[in-house]
């Protein structure tokens, strides 16, 4: 059994059925993972000329299915890997399995605002990476005050004129170095004390109405996108005593993609706190099938 739907469930589901694993794949939810939120992928290879998020996760999962998957539009609500074969339950549904592939990413943390949520994938990003070019000579938000943050910020001056952290608080928690780095550059600015109130625009972004916490003073700063860089949490509370976990992400035997329980494989941004790429989740996924694979040749399966 997969479970979950990226890029890595998908790219896992791909492999272990063309191994006739008869792989069954609980996709949850969300299914598709966060590329369900993105509006052109154009650094996933093969894709010249772009291809929409959901369209690039519809055709994983048709090459999937090609294959024989068996994808189910359900979510695990309950696992035990106490017992051989694992239990997974999906409400009063249970099947029993040999092997478990955990696919079920990570969430990026929003601020909780309805014009965030209605523009999100048309100016409002949780990825640099991934939408960073889109931006080239404009001035853009940052929200947040860690590492991330700051790498986001550094990131974007290759495209934007200006970008602006927008912090709570009126010190970063972010490492030395980094702080440095960043002050020291000349296209990044800071807003202290602030929250965003409410992003602006309504079919794109146009900029942020920003409250300062200490004085309840609103402004409204112009920005062609709003990148939230406040963490992300990893989609990991049903395993939560049954595997070994490092601030909810799941450890694996590296460099292969196996947990502290045998027979139990992890692949993409449950794992991934680094990278978080399309791309490095389906080579992750990958592992993961060939990991399982090998696992159920070495008992005699």
């Amino acid at each position: 059994m997969i479970l979950g739907s990226g890029p890595a469930g998908l790219t896992a589901a791909l492999y272990a059925a063309r191994a006739n694993l008869r792989p069954l794949v609980l996709k949850g939810i969300d299914a598709g993972g966060q590329l369900m939120l993105t509006t052109d992928v154009e650094n996933y290879p093969g894709f010249p000329d772009a291809v929409l998020g959901p369209e690039l996760m519809e055709r994983m999962e048709k090459q999937a299915g090609r294959f024989d998957a068996e994808l189910l539009h359900q979510e695990a609500t309950r696992v035990d890997l106490s017992t051989r074969p694992f239990g997974i339950w999906s409400g009063d549904e249970e099947w029993r399995v040999r092997t478990l592939i955990i696919a079920t990413g990570a969430t990026a943390m929003m601020l909780g605002l309805d014009s965030e949520r209605r523009l999100l994938g048309h100016g409002v990003s949780t990825c640099a990476t991934c939408d960073g070019f889109f931006f080239r000579g404009q001035e853009l938000l940052v929200v947040g005050g860690g590492d991330s943050a700051l790498e986001e910020a550094l990131f974007l001056t290759r495209f934007a004129t200006k970008v602006t952290v927008v912090h709570r608080r009126d010190r970063l928690r972010a490492s030395k170095v980094m702080q440095d780095r960043a002050m020291a550059h000349e296209r990044i600015g800071f807003v202290w004390n602030s929250v965003v109130e409410e992003v602006l625009g309504e079919t794109v972004v146009r900029g942020a109405r920003l409250r300062n916490v200490l004085t309840n003073e609103t402004t409204e700063v112009p920005a062609a996108g709003v990148f939230v860089a406040i963490g992300h949490t990893p989609n990991t509370a049903l395993f939560e005593g049954q595997l070994d976990l490092d601030a909810g992400y799941v450890l694996v035997r590296e460099p292969t993609t196996a947990t502290s329980v045998e027979g139990v494989f992890a692949a993409g941004d449950v794992v991934d706190r680094t990278y978080r790429q399309a791309i490095t989740a389906a080579g992750m996924g990958c592992q993961a099938a060939i990991d399982a694979e090998r696992f159920l040749e070495s008992q005699g399966r």
